[in-house]
């Protein structure tokens, strides 16, 4: 299986600004290097805000259309979350596009109450996981981290990992920042995966604070990433074959009952 190139843009999203947003990734997607996977803050071109009159109808959805031109652009597949409407209902949806067009979706299934999130969208109910390029990913939004009962790993009837890869995209505060990077490397341990997180920097509307901390790490806890609190680009190969060893030669996985 080939190795997997990741870029995550750390930025610093311009509040309830969806053209501001828009012009800015694209700008910094004109200096992206080659790559296979792009990650995006949560609610990528709005910030992480309650305000649903900023979310789009999800059958006519400009800014997903704007994801499946970039990620067809720089033939990368790209994974984010937007709010979107559907049914009557809102949702904070993750998408992963790949350059195919073909986008498969994930609703947040924890809602953050601290900040009400759980008074506007409707919650997920269920798993997504993603195969591209022989990897499988298994998509998570922010708060989710919380909550390791939503993702733990299992093998497969193939005798194979249910998935290699969490994603996590996020709008989490910098007051909270230890808990971030504590959690992504845990979840990345108990699962025997690369754990990524992709979060933003600056100040929201809400006047809190974000420090970015955006990370990769393997599936021994190892730091593959850590960024700092700055805006920022970066990119890093995800070995198939080191993960593959590892579970071989600490085959937990087999051991949940």
């Amino acid at each position: 299986m080939q190795d997997l190139r990741i870029s995550i843009i750390q930025f610093d999203q311009a509040w309830e600004n969806i053209p501001a947003n828009l012009q800015y990734i694209e700008n910094l997607l004109e200096g992206l290097p080659e790559t296979d996977l792009i990650l995006l803050p949560e609610m990528f071109h709005t910030g992480f805000s309650m305000n649903t009159s900023l979310a789009e109808d999800w059958k006519e959805n400009k800014a997903l259309r704007k994801l499946q031109d970039w990620s067809k652009k720089h033939q990368a597949a790209i994974y984010t979350s937007l709010m979107v409407q559907e049914d009557h209902q809102f949702f904070n949806r993750g998408v992963f596009v790949e350059p195919s067009s073909n986008t498969s979706i994930y609703d947040k299934q924890r809602s953050f109450g601290l900040g009400g999130e759980d008074k506007v969208f409707t919650a997920g109910t269920t798993e997504t996981i993603v195969s591209y390029k022989g990897w499988k990913f298994n998509l998570q939004i922010c708060y989710d981290l919380r909550f390791p009962e939503l993702i733990r790993n299992r093998n497969e009837m193939s005798g194979q990992a249910a998935y290699d890869v969490l994603l996590y995209v996020a709008n989490w505060p910098n007051k909270r920042i230890l808990h971030w990077s504590t959690l992504l490397q845990a979840r990345a341990i108990e699962n025997q995966c690369y754990s990524i997180g992709a979060n933003r920097v600056g100040v929201d509307g809400n006047d809190i604070v974000y420090s970015g901390a955006s990370a990769i790490y393997d599936g021994l806890g190892n730091a593959v990433l850590e960024m700092d609190n700055q805006e920022s680009v970066l990119t890093r190969t995800l070995s198939y074959t080191d993960i593959q060893q590892l579970r071989i030669q600490l085959p937990f996985l087999k051991d949940k009952k």
